[in-house]
């Protein structure tokens, strides 16, 4: 049986790490973006963001002031066993998030969006978020994401029905417009990670493009040709924009676009769009049914990807 209070432990050290830490296939995309970079300024500019992020790393300390939304996906076994069942296992990550936050890993951000009530712990109605995915087998893994304010807030989320007659030009030009609207905004910190849900409802495509956006690896591909087309048309096209890191100019707008879909009506397709900040804050752990914990590479919600 899994216990709760490992169930926190391996929240509160995904929370810590997805915080102070970024992902081997981000780091990758940094270490691209430099090499390929031919505007002097951006080059300088990606790498003093690196040496950046190095130095929280060393430090123990958050990567960006802005620590984001508190978001967890959770996959969970079939034959899992899990003490206090699922109630309790979101109670013990609202309490490795109230610890978090207490020793300063997330900043208390969280507000009633009506009166700005702020409870001080980033827990409220709704807040954390949870989002599950069933699989074979009886172990735990907890993702932390966090969300960043520009990249959700200004413009960096946007959604459009487009017409089946449209087609993947009218998929890929709303998108290319949506982030060049939001990259003029200033508030998404290009060079971004971008999610795109094309299909089902308009929560399904929103989903799917913020999953996208901050589960997927870096660099990888959708295993269907179609999908990876789109992707690589996407990915040649914005970095074309020209906007570089922050908007200032350079050859990298974004360091992955990612593209997942679900089938659709014949009224129309639901496409969204999802920013994720440059330094894509995630990290996940297992929890195993002895009792260890072991921190992974990656989410793999996607499978491979």
């Amino acid at each position: 049986m899994i216990k709760k209070h490992l169930i926190e432990e391996a929240a509160f050290q995904a929370i810590r790490n997805g915080s102070t830490n970024i992902s081997p296939d981000v780091r990758a995309a940094f270490e691209r973006a430099i090499a390929g970079e031919t505007n002097a300024g951006a080059r300088e500019g990606l790498s003093k963001t690196l040496d950046s992020i190095r130095l929280a790393e060393i430090h123990d300390r958050p990567s960006c002031a802005d620590t984001g939304w508190p978001i967890f996906y959770v996959k969970a076994g079939n034959e899992a066993e899990i003490e206090g069942g699922f109630m309790a296992l979101e109670e013990s990550i609202r309490n490795a998030v109230r610890r978090a936050t207490k020793e300063g890993y997330i900043r208390a951000t969280m507000k009633d969006p009506l009166t700005g009530f702020d409870p001080g712990d980033n827990i409220g109605p709704n807040i954390p978020d949870f989002t599950y995915k069933f699989v074979p087998g009886t172990e735990l893994e907890i993702t932390y994401c966090a969300k960043g304010g520009g990249s959700e807030c200004f413009g960096g989320t946007r959604q459009k029905v487009v017409a089946f007659a449209d087609g993947t030009k009218g998929i890929e030009k709303f998108v290319i417009d949506a982030f060049a609207d939001a990259a003029r905004a200033g508030a998404i910190c290009p060079p971004s990670i971008i999610g795109v849900g094309i299909g089902g409802t308009a929560n399904v495509a929103a989903n799917l493009a913020k999953e996208a956006a901050c589960l997927r690896q870096a660099g990888s591909h959708h295993p269907e040709q179609k999908i990876r087309d789109i992707e690589d048309r996407l990915y040649r096209g914005i970095n074309g924009l020209g906007f570089g890191i922050l908007g200032a100019g350079g050859n990298t707008s974004a360091l992955a676009v990612n593209v997942e879909y679900a089938y659709t009506h014949i009224a129309g397709i639901v496409v969204a769009i999802s920013c994720n900040c440059m330094v894509a804050r995630r990290a996940t752990f297992k929890i195993k049914a002895d009792g260890s914990i072991e921190k992974l590479p990656g989410a793999y919600w996607f499978g491979d990807r």
